[in-house]
């Protein structure tokens, strides 16, 4: 007779084992139970079967798309849709373009040159504050940087592009911002448009676009003005909402009308957020014009799309950084002009006095003499000495390859112990990449279906799962299944690998200032860079592959998670925090105790953003050797093969949906207080 030995509990009944513990632990929470089991199925699914999507639930959209595809460049000329519509468009878009150019040729270096740092002066406030003198400055220096490095036409093609993408998209995000703000079911209509827009990654606009138009500047502003839009949009939207209630009852009470109201305290309140939204609008435009090179829109995004094909490291690397400088350009001034417009509402600073105004009004007087001499000496000069001079340019890109080769190779494989970025490359492929695509890729169908099912439950929000499980379907439907596995695998080590870095980062620069003087200006830098140029530098130290997309899809959403992170953590209530130190608690008590628990919705935000952006590069990785549906993308678009590279969009823009919704449902789950 077997006997079994019982510990006693604190009331003398016998105390559950550890396996009946677990047992009822597990029972406790059903949610976890339910995953447990989903994980299990997955694993003997596995095992047991093929986890492709059957071929009996697929249907075969690349004929329809390629018929849609001969139908477009067949009728290009004969069809009303083109004659009547996109004609125009493409007329009007190409019209305005090669105007501002060129009325910049004509204008000449020093007319440029002098009158973008006039207006950068004016902007920043004018007069001579330190301030406003140090955005001029580094205007001048900016376009001295274009000639000096022989691409002064490069970035005249890429700014007159700019002003027009950017006067466009501002016009048509502040009519939708109209829309959105003073109509409720306009919210509700637009609101999902703009988070499609935000989630559907650039690349996925240029293939349709490019049949539509054809290749040029018309197909690269119209997409630009499609992905700048949404944030002018919104934040036109916010500030409209957001308008002081008292100051709109006051015009009311004065019986102002409701276009009354709209320009006399409506506008004028939201001002602030509009001109958030145009320095969002101008980022992402300029974003979206170096991306757009791949479609013929030229410019130094076309000069660093040239240089990575031919494997011209420094060319690319000073066509990158000259793209970076107008990004910093902008940013300055924008920002500039939003200080200035938050500090002087409209009325002069109290104090001001006659001695100022003479003073300002010089200054703006010799500035507007400086205008008017360079104006007139580009036009009176001969038309060769409008362009920069070829004397002034130094070519510094054979220098610049022959030294990051040098690098690049003896840190390739050449260090001690440590191997190399060829060696770290290769074993995280095999040790990280290579399993977590073969994994995803052997998974059932149906349990990944039935995992996003319950980790949308777990998150308390069943149309997030929904939306999750129509997501996939569409991606199996269109027989993209295991592609889509392959970039998702990629997405989430990129993500893995982004969050661990951003929160570490993060936390220390809540907890130390100096940190954040320290990072701040690399964020900045970081976070003004578009998506194209995050290629040039990991090209040069990991090579084509895999690895290069993970790392360039780091980098480029690592700034906006520690940003996130360290503003959640250092807005916890200080109230909390002394009390947890008054209890005794250590420093990393406080911060695994009080202040992680407290900024969950800012990580859970973080996460959100993070998993947008790092999607966004790791389809343009797609160029670097990504492979997977970036590069059916990529395919499509050099290829004008609609059935490809449109179906390889559709399914990233399912992806992002999925991704994006289980994040914002997560972090909306833990706001709302579910235990």
């Amino acid at each position: 007779m077997s006997t079994t030995t019982l510990t006693q509990g604190k009331d003398g009944a016998p105390a559950a084992g550890a396996g009946e513990q677990l047992r009822r632990g597990l029972a406790g929470r059903p949610a976890l139970m339910a995953l447990i089991v989903v994980l299990v199925a997955l694993v003997a699914g596995a095992v047991a079967f093929d986890g492709t999507w059957p071929k009996a639930l697929t249907f075969d959209v690349k004929g329809p798309l390629d018929d849609a595809s001969n139908w477009l460049t067949d009728n290009r000329a004969t069809s009303p849709l083109f004659l009547y519509f996109l004609l125009h468009i493409s007329n009007w878009s190409e019209g305005g373009v090669d105007y501002v150019f060129t009325f910049l040729s004509n204008l000449g270096w020093l007319g440029v040159t002098v009158l973008a740092t006039a207006a950068s002066w004016w902007v920043a406030g004018a007069g001579l504050k330190a301030r406003a003198l140090r955005i001029a400055l580094l205007t001048a220096c900016i376009f001295a940087v274009f000639g000096v490095l022989g691409l002064w036409e490069y970035a005249m093609s890429t700014l007159a592009l700019m002003i027009v993408a950017v006067a466009a998209s501002a016009v048509i995000g502040v009519l939708l911002g109209l829309i959105a703000g003073l109509s409720d079911r306009g919210d509700r209509i637009l609101r999902p448009v703009f988070d499609t827009m935000q989630v559907m990654p650039a690349f996925a606009y240029l293939l349709p676009l490019v049949l539509l138009f054809g290749i040029g500047s018309p197909a690269a502003l119209v997409s630009t003005v499609i992905y700048a839009a949404p944030p002018m949009a919104r934040l036109t939207s916010l500030g409209l909402r957001g308008a002081d209630p008292a100051a709109l009852e006051a015009s009311r009470s004065l019986g102002a009308g409701s276009w009354q109201r709209l320009w006399t305290a409506r506008l004028p309140l939201a001002r602030k957020e509009m001109l958030l939204g145009l320095n969002q609008t101008i980022m992402m435009a300029l974003s979206m014009v170096v991306m757009a090179s791949v479609i013929g829109a030229g410019g130094l995004g076309d000069k660093v799309y040239q240089a990575l094909a031919k494997d011209n490291v420094g060319m690319s690397l000073i066509a990158g950084v000259c793209i970076v400088l107008i990004a910093i350009w902008l940013d300055r001034v924008t920002a500039a002009a939003g200080d200035r417009l938050e500090s002087s509402p409209g009325s002069a600073p109290a104090g001001d006095t006659g001695a100022l105004t003479l003073e300002r009004l010089g200054a703006r007087l010799i500035a507007a003499a400086l205008v008017v001499f360079a104006v007139v000496a580009s036009l009176l000069g001969p038309v060769g000495e409008r362009s920069w001079p070829t004397d002034w340019t130094a070519s510094v890109s054979a220098p610049i390859t022959n030294a990051i080769n040098s690098f690049t190779k003896a840190i390739s494989d050449g260090v001690p112990v440590l191997g190399g970025t060829d060696v770290w490359a290769a074993h995280f492929t095999s040790w990280v990449l290579n399993p977590m695509r073969d994994a995803m890729q052997a998974a059932p169908w149906w349990g990944v279906l039935l995992l996003v099912a319950v980790l949308a439950w777990l998150a308390g929000s069943w149309r997030a799962g929904m939306t999750g499980v129509l997501s996939l379907a569409v991606i199996g439907v269109l027989g993209l299944w295991d592609k889509s596995m392959d970039t998702l695998s990629q997405v989430i080590v990129s993500m893995v690998c982004t969050l661990v870095a951003g929160l570490v980062i993060g936390i220390l620069a809540a907890r130390s200032r100096w940190v954040m003087r320290l990072i701040r200006p690399v964020l900045d830098v970081m976070q003004t860079m578009p998506q194209f140029v995050y290629l040039v530098p990991v090209v040069a130290l990991v090579g084509v592959g895999r690895p290069a997309a993970i790392l360039a899809a780091v980098i480029y959403a690592l700034p906006a998670v520690i940003r996130i992170t360290a503003q959640g953590l250092r807005t916890v209530d200080p109230a909390a925090l002394e009390a947890s130190r008054s209890l005794g608690g250590t420093g990393w008590q406080q911060l695994r105790q009080v202040q992680l628990p407290l900024a969950r919705p800012s990580l859970m935000l973080a996460c959100n953003q993070g998993v947008v952006l790092v999607l966004a590069i790791v389809v343009i990785g797609g160029l670097v050797g990504g492979g997977a549906l970036g590069y059916d993308v990529v395919y499509g678009l050099q290829k004008s093969d609609l059935g490809v590279g449109l179906s390889a969009g559709v399914a990233i823009v399912c992806l992002g949906l999925l991704l994006d919704r289980l994040t914002q449902s997560a972090g909306a789950g833990k706001r709302g207080g579910t235990k």
